[in-house]
């Protein structure tokens, strides 16, 4: 019998996890899998407790449930483990997961887990530090660190945080270093994307793909109150690569150069990473359970799919 490793976050995103180990460990039992639970108890606990497996070779599956940071905690020890990922969305945003489209509801997202069909997948690093769907500085960091000050989860209280953050925020000025070209612009944000979305269904890079080998680096610039917002809705529509406000550029790695300041790594405050950023997409380095028909993403079309079949899973939950 198959037997996975079970990593659950209890405090991510805002629905209890009360009795949601015993529906996981029911569901992929009825599959012929024995699943072993672990509950983490703080911050980089979910690192500690997978490098320990993986080193010992106990399971033959790690499975994380929770958010993007509890995503990103369970990666860090899974890059070019012999063993693949699965990923049981818990949280506020669920970018990655969204990404490859596993359904949101924890108990249908097995499914992609039982089919057993593993993707090798790119994953990116910072300075070292890996990332596995966005990094960002500038006004989304700046929004990551007020949600992250406020104590609260949830969708309106990051809504609320990015409407305070955006009545005083200030551009700044980077340097960007590609193979190509060296860029200088003042910019509102810089976003670097393995994936296609920040969490929710908000796609900062639409046509991004975790299978090409290369980095989406968006580069917004700053606008007055009614183009920013016509800009949040090409981003909820997968139109953002059209506006006028936005630079977008397909690279394996690229350097950063800017005053120091907060970024975020897959949603998570990580503070001041330094003045010059060394970013690097590693190919292929991490194996994930996906689901087995992805259909092409299509402006318009596939965020209002997504949108739908999310709130038929809460109207399910409910």
């Amino acid at each position: 019998m198959p037997r996975h490793l079970l990593i659950v976050n209890p405090i991510s995103g805002t629905q209890s996890k009360h009795g949601l180990p015993e529906r996981i460990s029911a569901r992929l039992a009825e599959a012929g899998i024995d699943v072993d639970t672990y509950v983490t108890t703080g911050p980089g606990d979910a690192t500690r407790r997978v490098r320990q497996a993986v080193d010992a070779g106990e399971y033959d599956a790690v499975l994380a449930c929770g958010g993007d940071g509890t995503v990103n905690e369970v990666a860090r020890a899974m890059c070019h483990a012999p063993i693949p990922m699965g990923i049981i969305p818990a949280g506020s945003g669920n970018g990655l997961a969204r990404h490859i489209v596993i359904p949101v509801d924890p108990v249908l997202a097995l499914d992609a887990v039982i089919a057993g069909q593993v993707c090798e997948c790119d994953y990116a690093t910072v300075n070292g530090r890996p990332f596995f769907c966005t990094c960002g500085m500038g006004f989304d960091a700046a929004v990551s660190d007020r949600f992250a000050a406020s104590g609260k989860r949830g969708r309106m209280s990051y809504v609320r945080s990015t409407i305070v953050e955006f009545a005083h925020y200030k551009p700044e000025h980077y340097v960007i270093e590609t193979p190509e070209a060296t860029l200088h612009r003042d910019a509102f944000l810089v976003a670097i994307c393995n994936a296609s979305q920040y969490g929710n269904n908000a796609f900062i890079a639409p046509q991004a793909s975790i299978t090409d080998g290369l980095l989406d680096v968006v580069i917004i610039h700053k606008a007055d109150a009614l183009r920013t917002m016509m800009l949040g809705m090409d981003m909820m529509t997968g139109l953002l690569r059209n506006n006028r406000l936005v630079e977008t550029l397909r690279v394996p790695r690229l350097s950063i150069i800017r005053d120091p300041g907060p970024a975020h790594l897959d949603g998570e405050p990580i503070g001041d990473l330094g003045t010059r950023l060394d970013v690097q997409c590693v190919h292929g380095g991490l194996r994930l359970f996906v689901e087995k028909d992805k259909a092409p993403f299509r402006p318009i079309v596939s965020p209002l799919e997504y949108y739908l079949g999310s709130m038929a899973i809460s109207l399910h939950i409910k």
